[in-house]
């Protein structure tokens, strides 16, 4: 299976093992869903609720498929869904942490793509 194929499923079941997981634990006042947008390559974990009288709105995770390689833009998780995604056999040369400025990304183990 091609990196075509094979990536966007394999974000995708990431993403909804760590939703489900979260679901485990509800805060009744916090929702938690995946959005898709499986033609542009998007895949965000969020978060959307009320807590304490005030509004939460966040993303946990927002990983997009570009150019044949994970553009990891935003991480909260406690490893880090890079790890994931190693486990997963993907080669760290196809992996952006996007969350680092393009002249930072030189210092990490993981692609430099700006």
């Amino acid at each position: 299976m091609d990196k075509l194929t094979k990536y966007p499923k394999l974000i995708k079941r990431i993403l909804t093992e760590y939703v489900e997981l979260s679901k485990r634990h509800p805060n009744p006042d916090i929702e938690t869903f995946l959005i898709v947008d499986e033609a542009k390559a998007h895949y965000i974990w969020m978060n959307l609720g009320w807590q304490n009288g005030e509004r939460i709105t966040g993303m946990t995770v927002y990983v997009r498929i570009r150019d044949g390689k994970f553009w990891i833009e935003e991480d909260w998780t406690e490893n880090g869904i890079a790890t994931d995604l190693i486990r997963e056999g993907v080669p760290k040369e196809d992996i952006v942490l996007a969350f680092h400025e393009p002249k930072m990304r030189q210092y990490t183990e993981f692609a430099v793509a700006s």
